[in-house]
């Protein structure tokens, strides 16, 4: 699950980045509103961390730009200004959700999981799909009804899988996802992680269309 922090305290970018890979999330982080525009004109994340007060164009205005674009990715504003006319002019503008500083990671976690259940429709934290349960706020994943022990990357690549259930995803979709630009990539790394799934599930739990991509096979009980 890859985000865009869009932060200009350094404190603040490094706790989110580094604290944010224990919950599988990667963190692409820029630092003003012309570079978070570049970034969301040419990535996919399944989220947005916004702070307002940035140098160059504010977070309102980014914000703005997102939308008039047609961008609906979800967006929570973390900003100092807690006034209630900030907060309200943050969710007029698009926003999904509102935290002041200073916050809590775990509390942060939490509503980007909240936000992206209501925008899918969902009250369960659960995903399911076939045999696969993932709960992501426990970062636990059960196939067949047992516990399956999943490494960080594996973990987000079955995360990445789960987004969109059935759905062919192309190799360089699944590097997009997973990935964050500060990773160095090996050429073979999304065929090593596939097999490693394909090892702790079942070799039908992810099947490919050669030339294509990947999906996660809906399979049926047993």
């Amino acid at each position: 699950m890859r985000l865009c922090l869009v932060e200009d305290d350094q404190t603040i970018g490094e706790a989110v980045r580094s604290g944010f890979r224990s919950y599988g999330f990667m963190v692409d982080w820029v630092e003003d509103g012309d570079a978070a525009e570049h970034a969301l004109g040419t990535n996919d994340y399944w989220a947005v961390l916004l702070d307002l007060g940035l140098p160059g164009k504010s977070g309102l205005e980014v914000l703005s730009w997102m939308r008039g674009r047609g961008n609906d990715t979800p967006v929570i504003i973390l900003s100092a200004r807690d006034a209630v006319q900030d907060r309200i002019a943050g969710l007029d503008c698009g926003a999904d959700d509102y935290l002041p500083k200073p916050f809590d990671l775990d509390e942060l976690a939490a509503r980007l999981r909240a936000v992206r259940r209501r925008r899918e429709g969902r009250a369960s934290v659960l995903r399911r799909y076939g045999q696969v349960v993932f709960d992501p706020a426990r970062q636990v994943v059960t196939y067949r009804g047992k516990p399956v022990n999943l490494r960080g990357r594996e973990l987000a690549f079955l995360a990445a899988l789960l987004e969109e259930p059935g759905k062919v995803l192309s190799r360089d979709q699944l590097i997009d996802r997973v990935y964050g630009w500060d990773v160095e990539i090996e050429s073979n790394a999304v065929e090593f992680h596939v097999h490693a799934l394909r090892r702790k599930l079942s070799p039908d739990a992810i099947r490919n269309i050669r030339g294509v991509g990947y999906f996660l096979a809906d399979e049926p009980a047993d």
